[in-house]
C-alpha cells in the first residue's frame, strides 16, 4: 500500500527537522486559512467533511492554497480509511493495488477508502481509466489535486463522477494571517526562535509568495534563518532580500513607486523603447506590482497610443490579460513581455483617443440629439407605421457598398471630423477609404 503522507497531519507537534511550510500544515478545518467559499461557515465542502459524506471530488486551483491541507483534514476528520499516490510517481499497479486493498476492506469491515491522489492531471488516459470503475461503484472515494483545469487535464468520464472545487490565490491578508500565526507559535512555528520580523520584511514575503502558503512559509523560515545566522534579533526587509536571493527593489505600491514606474513602462511603450519598456516592466514584476494592473494599462495603451495603426495590438494586449489569468506568474511573464514588445514596436496613432475626445465634447455641449427617422429601429410591432427606418439607404444595394446619406442628427456640427486617420500603419489605408467615400459626399 502507499505510504500515507498524512500520518503527520493527525500529530500534536512535527519533528523539528520538517520544513515550517510542513509543520504549519492546518490540522483542522477551522486552522485553515483562506478558501471561506469552500469551508468557510455552510461551506458546500466543509458540510461534507463535518458530516462524513464526502463523495469524490477534484481539489483545483494554484499551488499552495490548500489542496494538500484539506486532503490531510480529511484523513484527520473521516472514517475512512486514507490512501494517497503521487501522480509523479504512480503506476497503474499502484492505483489498481490500492483500489484492491480499498474493496478488500469494504468487505471486510464495512469501511471505505479514500484514495487522495496529488497531480492527477498527471496521471496518463489509462491510469484515470483504472480508477473509473472503483469510483463509479463506490469501492474507492477519490480525491484529486490539480494545479491544471481539470475539464482539460482529468477524463471526462471521471470527472462526470467528481464535484470539482476550485481553490483561489489565498489574499495578502491570509498570507500575512499564516506567517504572523507562524512567528506566534512556539511549538510548530518560530515562536521561540527568539527573532522579531518586522513589518517591511512580512510585506516583502508577501509581494513575493504570490498567495502560495508554501512559498511564504519557506521564505519566512529562510528570513528568520539569517537573522540567526548573523546574530540579529529583528529580521528587515533587507534580511529578507538577501535570505531569498533577491535584489532588494523599493517599491511603495500604494505611493511615488507605483505611480512613476508604470509611468515610465507606459511613455516606453509609447516611444517605440521595447527595451526600456521591458525594463520598467521586470522592475515592476519583481517588486511585486499586480500584474493585472500592468496588463490593464496595456489594453488601454494598445487603442489610446496605436489604434489603428495596427488593429491587432488590441488584441494582442487583451490575449496577454486573458493568459494572465489563465496561467498566472510566474509563467504570463512571457505573455506580458511578448505584448509590451508587440506594443512597443507597433505603429502609433492617437486618433481614435482624440476622436472620441472630440465627438465627447460636442456631445456634452450640444446633447445627443434625435436619431433621425430613418435611422430608427424597425424591429417591433408599430414601428413602420410610426415612419420608423423610412428613407433608409441599404449600403449593401449600391456599388461598393456606401451611399451617402444622413448619420448624424439634425443639429449636429456639419462637415464636423471626428477621426482624422494618420498616415501611420494600417491607419494609410483607412485614410485613402475614407477620403474616397468624402469625395462622393
Amino acid at each position: 500500500m502507499a505510504d500515507n503522507l498524512f500520518t503527520h497531519a493527525a500529530e500534536e507537534h512535527f519533528d523539528s527537522f520538517a520544513p515550517l511550510a510542513a509543520r504549519m500544515r492546518p490540522r483542522s478545518l477551522d486552522e485553515l486559512v483562506g478558501q471561506a467559499h469552500l469551508v468557510g461557515p455552510n461551506g458546500p465542502l466543509r458540510n461534507l467533511i463535518t458530516a462524513d459524506r464526502l463523495g469524490s471530488i477534484i481539489l483545483w486551483g494554484p499551488a499552495g492554497t490548500g489542496k494538500t491541507s484539506l486532503a490531510g483534514i480529511v484523513a484527520a476528520a473521516t472514517k475512512s480509511r486514507f490512501v494517497t499516490l503521487s501522480a509523479v510517481s504512480g503506476t497503474v499497479a499502484d492505483v489498481r493495488r490500492a483500489i484492491a486493498e480499498g474493496k478488500e476492506a469494504l468487505g471486510a469491515t464495512g469501511r471505505k477508502t479514500i484514495l487522495f491522489i496529488d497531480e492527477i492531471h498527471r496521471f496518463n488516459k489509462a491510469q484515470q481509466d483504472a480508477l473509473l470503475p472503483a469510483v463509479e461503484r463506490g469501492e474507492v472515494t477519490l480525491i484529486g489535486a490539480t494545479t491544471e483545469n481539470p475539464y482539460f487535464s482529468v477524463n471526462s468520464p471521471l470527472l462526470s463522477r467528481s464535484l470539482v472545487f476550485r481553490l483561489e490565490p489565498l489574499s495578502r491578508t491570509d498570507v500575512v494571517t499564516l506567517l504572523e500565526r507562524a512567528l506566534e507559535d512556539p511549538d510548530r512555528g518560530l515562536g521561540g526562535s527568539g527573532v522579531a520580523v518586522d513589518d517591511e520584511a512580512i510585506a516583502y514575503i508577501v509581494d513575493r509568495s504570490g498567495g502560495d502558503a508554501r512559498v511564504a512559509l519557506n521564505a519566512l523560515e529562510a528570513t528568520v534563518g539569517a537573522a540567526l545566522a548573523t546574530g540579529q534579533d529583528k529580521a528587515t526587509e533587507e534580511t529578507a532580500a538577501s535570505a531569498l536571493q533577491q535584489p532588494l527593489i523599493r517599491y511603495d505600491k500604494g505611493g511615488d513607486a507605483h505611480y512613476d514606474a508604470i509611468s515610465a513602462f507606459i511613455k516606453s511603450l509609447r516611444g517605440s523603447d521595447p527595451d526600456a519598456a521591458l525594463w520598467w516592466l521586470a522592475g515592476m514584476l519583481e517588486a511585486g506590482e499586480d500584474p493585472r494592473f500592468i496588463a490593464r494599462r496595456m489594453v488601454i495603451l494598445a487603442s489610446e497610443d496605436i489604434g489603428n495603426a495596427d488593429p491587432m495590438a488590441l488584441v494582442v494586449a487583451v490575449a496577454a490579460f486573458q493568459a494572465l489569468e489563465f496561467v498566472g506568474l510566474p509563467e504570463a511573464k512571457l505573455n506580458l513581455s511578448q505584448a509590451a514588445i508587440y506594443l512597443a514596436t507597433a505603429p502609433k496613432s492617437n486618433a481614435s483617443m482624440v476622436a472620441i475626445g472630440r465627438a465627447t465634447e460636442d456631445v456634452q455641449r450640444m446633447g445627443a440629439g434625435e436619431v433621425p427617422p430613418h435611422l430608427r429601429g424597425t424591429g417591433y410591432p408599430g414601428a413602420k407605421r410610426l415612419g420608423h427606418g423610412k428613407g433608409y439607404l441599404y449600403p449593401h444595394d449600391y456599388p461598393g457598398g456606401w451611399v451617402a446619406q444622413q448619420y448624424l442628427p439634425d443639429g449636429a456640427p456639419k462637415g464636423r471630423r471626428y477621426y482624422e486617420p494618420t498616415d501611420h500603419g494600417a491607419e494609410q489605408s483607412i485614410r485613402r477609404r475614407l477620403d474616397e467615400l468624402r469625395r462622393g459626399e
